[in-house]
């Protein structure tokens, strides 16, 4: 009899251990925003919970061709943050998982759109209009016009002085580029596209790379998502950001949770955690002056308001469709990566 209280014992132990070890566990994170809201993100999840975040920064394009590498064995849980319509194109292609989190309706519409067109495979996690920022010192030592249109890119005294990131790495730049497609019309657009290349100096592999640059000044003007602009401008660099007067798209930074994660539950944890307000709050903590998606967190007084701006209807579902974005990609690659400077 006493042999098997102990037995019974000892089970029940072994059980909550391993349970314990389990509820612990890894989730093993994809992040495609800032290093610095990444690391953030990482360090308040981990004083919160009993769990190891294993966290690989990555652009949204790398992000999304990582996971279309492992689909078959999957060896992330979960994709947080990066432009929406790689996210979108994931979902599309069963690469990520239903998931409709009891946060949903604490959250903007626009977040509940993005999760309700994927058949709640993704989900929007922050909002930002896509502009530019420049260098203002540069610009008044060199005697150059505040550029406040896309036309203004072109004008041939800013050759060389302008940065954008690479649309095959960077959800920024497949943004920018589907966003002068809607405004311009597809044709149009790539002439724009070819015209604007001799003032390029550099297409890097981040979206927010440019302006970066720009304020260290190394280049006249970065073409990125104006919070990343804000940002710098925050830090006390001399940058100026900008909303093209022609009008502008705008990017959905989303989160998934992939497709046979191995560490799903936590990765449902980390999902609706960070749909939280007070999460959200946070972010600004980190310069990161996005629009948050849960309608009562906090909006950095910073943040660049859709309001003040004029937004095109950016049409998600069009280019976040698989064969238009290798369409477009492609063109890109045929028209203006392989005569890039």
């Amino acid at each position: 009899m006493r042999l098997t209280i102990l037995s019974t014992l000892l089970f029940a132990g072994t059980s909550l251990s391993a349970g314990s070890a389990l509820a612990a566990g890894e989730l093993n994170l994809i992040c495609a925003a800032d290093v610095v809201i990444c690391e953030q993100m990482q360090g308040d999840f981990e004083k919160a919970h009993d769990i190891k975040v294993n966290m690989v920064r990555m652009s949204s394009g790398e992000a999304y061709a990582k996971i279309r590498a492992e689909a078959r064995n999957p060896k992330t849980d979960l994709w947080w943050a990066g432009t929406g319509d790689p996210h979108l194109q994931a979902a599309s292609e069963g690469l990520t998982e239903e998931y409709k989190s009891p946060m949903l309706d604490q959250l903007q519409d626009w977040a509940k759109n993005q999760a309700e067109s994927s058949g709640f495979k993704t989900v929007g996690v922050y909002a930002g209009a896509l502009g530019w920022g420049y260098n203002t010192e540069i610009f008044k030592q060199k005697g150059y016009k505040e550029p406040v249109c896309w036309a203004d890119l072109l004008a041939p005294e800013l050759k060389g002085e302008i940065q954008i990131a690479n649309p095959n790495s960077s959800g920024t730049a497949y943004t920018a580029l589907a966003s002068l497609v809607q405004i311009m019309g597809e044709d149009k657009a790539f002439e724009y596209l070819k015209s604007l290349n001799a003032n390029i100096s550099q297409y890097t592999k981040s979206g927010s790379a440019p302006v970066k640059a720009a304020a260290r000044g190394e280049t006249g003007l970065g073409i990125v998502f104006m919070h990343d602009a804000v940002a710098q401008t925050a830090e006390g660099f001399p940058v100026k950001s900008i909303a093209p007067c022609e009008g502008t798209g705008y990017e959905i930074g989303s989160m998934s949770i992939v497709k046979g994660a191995r560490n799903m539950e936590n990765a449902k944890i980390w999902y609706d955690w960070s749909l939280k307000p007070e999460v959200q709050s946070r972010m600004k903590d980190a310069k990161s002056f996005q629009l948050p998606s849960n309608k009562t967190a906090e909006i950095p007084k910073e943040a660049p308001r859709f309001e003040d701006i004029k937004l095109i209807d950016y049409d998600f579902k069009t280019y976040g469709d698989p064969e238009k974005r290798k369409a477009l990609l492609e063109r890109w690659d045929r028209e203006i990566g392989a005569v890039a400077n």
